[in-house]
């Protein structure tokens, strides 16, 4: 399973905030947009426009995501160099909503009712964080099943809104593509066997009401500990050992950099990585995980945030994370150690 699907453009890791400002309004009449959103993608950092269409969202060196523009009836603006700007203007434009006869249509066999069933397994998760989780707004999905590819798609013209109970979010999800692709499937016993899953899209973060109870906050430092976003970080601090992790290679021991090449990137403050053979992770003594690189390298930065996600794959217990069991990447930045080197 990928965790983020979205590429991203990575930028230097300096020590300093911004603050960006714009308007956003109607591309055909000029008009300003009121309660537009406005947020960092992955992230609990956003905002909306007032009445005039303006917004100001402030920013860290830690906030790598591109800025998404996101209005119900318009088209998605995503912003990648918005640290080049102080000050936007950005105009939507509406989108054509209207739905697919044809899939709409379209007969494979399984109920609405099942395909949700296997939709929020695969997207939610099955762990006890993933099964806190409700959509709120699931009649906004669309479902189909192929079955001669035993794959289910799913699609949503409007963000998907998660809450979950467990980790105190409310997440919105605007989905980008979703399959699960099964390797076996009876379709009379409702048996699927899943493959492989993969799902992208960009995401805000909103805390919940409880979300600063102590048990809330144990819950998130639960989830984090041997997540790929935890595995990411100490990568890049070559602190593998020091967080738990031990690399395994063909059922041995290894130090935790021998097949791992890590390298400054320029002067950057990125770093590149290339991963010479398959190796398998063990965090914590006991949640083991496989690591495949099919790209000769990744960028890398401070935070966990790295590129060419679909050229890197996870098996195993992070393998099996869903959205249930993500947290946003700004998790934890607020905190010396994980930003320093």
């Amino acid at each position: 399973m990928i965790s983020r699907l979205l590429f991203f453009l990575l930028f230097p890791t300096l020590c300093f905030s911004q603050t960006l400002t714009g308007i956003i309004l109607d591309a055909s009449t000029n008009k300003p947009l009121e309660t537009v959103a406005v947020y960092f993608d992955n992230t609990t950092i956003g905002s909306t426009t007032d009445e005039e269409g303006r917004f100001s969202i402030s920013y860290s060196d830690a906030i790598q995501s591109p800025l998404v523009i996101s209005y119900l009836g318009y088209e998605k603006v995503i912003i990648e160099d918005y640290r080049t700007k102080s000050d936007i203007t950005i105009k939507l434009k509406p989108t054509d909503v209207s739905l697919d006869e044809v899939l709409l249509d379209f007969d494979d066999e399984l109920t609405r009712r099942q395909k949700l069933k296997l939709f929020r397994k695969e997207f939610l998760g099955s762990s006890k964080y993933g099964k806190s989780c409700k959509i709120l707004n699931e009649k906004d999905i669309f479902l189909r099943y192929d079955k001669k590819r035993k794959t289910l798609f799913a699609s949503a013209d409007v963000p998907i809104i998660i809450k979950n109970k467990a980790l105190q979010y409310e997440v919105s999800f605007d989905m980008i593509d979703f399959e699960a692709i099964y390797r076996y499937v009876n379709l009379k016993e409702l048996d699927f066997a899943l493959d492989r899953v993969a799902y992208s899209g960009t995401s805000y973060y909103k805390n919940l009401d409880k979300s600063d109870k102590r048990k809330t906050k144990r819950s998130r430092e639960k989830v984090y500990k041997g997540s790929v976003q935890h595995f990411m970080r100490a990568l890049f601090h070559k602190n593998l050992k020091e967080e738990g992790y031990e690399i395994y290679h063909k059922g041995f021991k290894v130090d935790e950099y021998k097949y791992f090449n890590i390298k400054e990137k320029d002067k950057t403050g990125l770093k590149e990585v290339s991963l010479k053979e398959k190796v398998s992770i063990l965090y914590d003594k006991k949640d083991q995980s496989d690591i495949n690189v099919f790209v000769d390298r990744f960028l890398l930065d401070a935070y966990g945030n790295y590129s060419a996600i679909r050229g890197v794959y996870f098996n195993g217990a992070m393998g099996s994370q869903r959205m249930g069991d993500t947290l946003p990447l700004d998790y934890g930045l607020n905190t010396k150690k994980e930003t320093q080197n």
